[in-house]
């Protein structure tokens, strides 16, 4: 199999995890994985657990949960190209093992030319948008980058840091209390880094690095991978802990420390909480507002009110 990377250059090895790193990479000529027919066979056949749809308006409160509605994988398709239709496929390395071999070269390229760089629990995603789709100001908990294979995009990354990522918010994401949107003002724009992404370009970013995007131009296709890190477990304990901490013992905590007693006990909470089953009692829930219709001009068209369902929260 061709290698993933052409070059690494040292520059990046040494910003990279802190700061934002673009490289080139070769996977858009792999058209097996990402034709037309190979994208409709996964919107098919992957577990509906692991694909949400969405739609969106001009603002970030105009925007819902699409039903796929049994349409064939080309008839989604379709309402993507003429739509406005943002398609997120997960853990695509489980419905086809030719994405997992990919996402064990991905990091084995990566692993073996960034010293200690050890990653676990990697999942590898399929975005698929229409040509005038975006996706709101939000952030994501472990360690993320973006691939373009097809399309162009515009992607603004802003500093992880308050104003920006305010721990509030933070915390209710990691705890799967809410979705991964924060709140947001235009002026946020001026304190960002803006990328254009074509095929071949990948990005990877600081953790939690809150971001937006918008296509360009043309039927897009991209690829996310996120992986864990001993630290990303830690501030993903620390943060959790916190919101525990915030939001039943009402207490406002002051650490965001990966160390010492403090944060033990805050690991020591995670741990219990969530082998209480309480995430999944109180996690967010998506409804389904929404259902896939190719003939529509956006692609999709309002459910009634009675025939909206509720899904658990993706996680």
């Amino acid at each position: 199999m061709p290698r993933v990377f052409d070059t690494i250059a040292p520059r990046d090895i040494q910003l990279w995890g802190n700061h934002t790193v673009k490289l080139r990479h070769n996977l858009a000529q792999r058209a097996d994985l990402f034709s037309d027919e190979s994208l409709a066979n996964l919107v098919e056949t992957i577990d509906p657990k692991h694909i949400d749809i969405t739609t969106m308006g001009e603002d970030v409160s105009t925007w819902g949960h699409v039903d796929r509605a049994g349409q064939p994988g080309a008839k989604v398709l379709d309402a993507v190209r003429g739509g406005r239709v943002w398609i997120n496929l997960m853990a695509i390395e489980k419905a086809d093992p030719r994405f997992a071999d990919l996402l064990d070269q991905m990091y084995g390229e990566l692993e073996g030319s960034l010293p200690d760089f050890k990653t676990f629990k990697r999942k590898l995603g399929l975005l698929i948008s229409s040509p005038t789709a975006r996706v709101f100001y939000h952030f994501d908990v472990p360690g993320q980058a973006l691939w373009q294979i097809r399309g162009r995009k515009r992607i603004w990354i802003y500093p992880p840091t308050q104003p920006f990522l305010p721990p509030v918010e933070v915390e209710n994401v990691v705890r799967s209390l809410a979705m991964e949107d924060l709140s947001y003002e235009p002026w946020f724009d001026d304190h960002a880094e803006v990328y254009d992404m074509e095929p071949g370009d990948m990005l990877h970013w600081a953790l939690n690095g809150p971001h937006r995007v918008s296509n360009l131009d043309g039927f897009s296709v991209s690829l996310t991978t996120e992986h864990w890190t001993s630290k990303i477990r830690r501030s993903y304990a620390m943060h959790y802990g916190n919101g525990i901490l915030r939001n039943k013992a009402h207490w406002a905590p002051k650490s965001s420390s990966l160390d010492g007693p403090a944060f033990w006990a805050k690991a020591g909470l995670t741990a219990a909480w969530r082998k209480a089953g309480m995430e999944k009692k109180e996690g967010y829930k998506r409804v389904m507002s929404y259902k896939v219709d190719a003939d529509a001009p956006l692609g999709v068209v309002p459910l009634e009110e009675k025939d909206r369902t509720t899904v658990s929260h993706l996680g």
